[in-house]
């Protein structure tokens, strides 16, 4: 029988460390989390903190929103000392204060990064430039009315589906294949054209203004596994002013995010998103070694 497997943390720091290059110049990331329902930040984060930090080039800060210090307006990062911000956020994450939305927005104007993982798409439905950094999105009540859905047909056209129906669903988690849309984009440069990733969630059906979104890659969501049979954006890069944002629907929980799918996109992502150049390998044995076992 064949099993798919993880990329452990200590082989990612094997292989990074010895891959990369040592740099000079510093990428200044800071991962967001905060309460909310359904990913559990408290597990995730913190596998999200030791991957980046595999990378000699990134010194990384956490902080943390709660619901009192968003209704107080005391949250209040200082996003200008970062290249890039990591949002691990999800569906119901309490709701920045305004004047800290501001602050993010205009860190992003000016030409800053961010990264959007899996649930971070989730969140704030009503913060319309977060909509538009994110791209698309799922839940909170989104519907047409947070714009169209975006997908791919067979022949690799771009949809814009404005018809009415509810943004974001998945089935249940299971293994599939992601396919390069953008082979000679720096994050994907160098990919396999076609690699396995999952279990995960796979999302479907996302919606928003879909504005400036380049799909990096995409994912069949089977009806098989009561999916839509469309091919879904997976990764995505999306420009938001001057600043860079790479949205990655994959990563539920510790098990995904430890995966070699995850692990080197997320990292590249991270790396584009701050500087947009990716000088992050792409490891031999990418995305995972496949083994046979009694």
């Amino acid at each position: 029988m064949q099993n798919r497997l993880f990329l452990s943390i200590s082989l990612i720091v094997s292989f990074f460390a010895t891959g990369t290059k040592s740099y000079a110049e510093e990428i200044r990331v800071l991962v967001a989390d905060g309460p909310q329902g359904a990913h559990n930040f408290l597990e995730t984060t913190p596998v999200l903190i030791e991957i980046l930090k595999t990378q000699p080039r990134f010194v990384v800060t956490h902080t943390r929103s709660s619901e009192e210090a968003c209704k107080d307006g005391s949250y209040q990062p200082s996003f200008a000392d970062f290249d890039v911000v990591v949002m691990n956020e999800g569906f119901n994450a309490p709701l920045w204060p305004k004047a800290t939305q501001t602050a993010f927005e205009k860190y992003m104007a000016e030409g800053g990064g961010m990264v959007s993982i899996h649930a971070a798409n989730n969140c704030w439905p009503d913060w319309v430039e977060y909509n538009k950094m994110t791209g698309v999105g799922g839940w909170g009540g989104r519907n047409e009315k947070s714009g169209p859905y975006l997908y791919m047909d067979d022949e690799g056209k771009i949809i814009r589906d404005p018809a009415p129906g509810k943004g974001g669903a998945h089935g249940p988690a299971h293994e599939f294949e992601i396919k390069v849309r953008q082979p000679e984009h720096p994050i994907m440069k160098g990919l396999p054209l076609v690699f396995k990733h999952g279990p995960d969630e796979l999302y479907d059906k996302l919606r928003g203004p879909a504005e400036n979104v380049t799909i990096l890659a995409t994912a069949f969501s089977s009806p098989d596994q009561k999916g839509t049979g469309r091919h879904e954006p997976a990764l995505m890069a999306i420009s938001y002013h001057k600043g860079r944002v790479f949205h990655t629907i994959l990563g539920h929980h510790t098990s995904q995010i430890q995966e070699g799918s995850f692990v080197t996109t997320f990292l590249r992502g991270t790396e584009w998103a701050a500087t947009e150049k990716v000088t992050i390998p792409v490891p031999t044995e990418f995305p995972n070694q496949e083994k046979s076992s009694e």
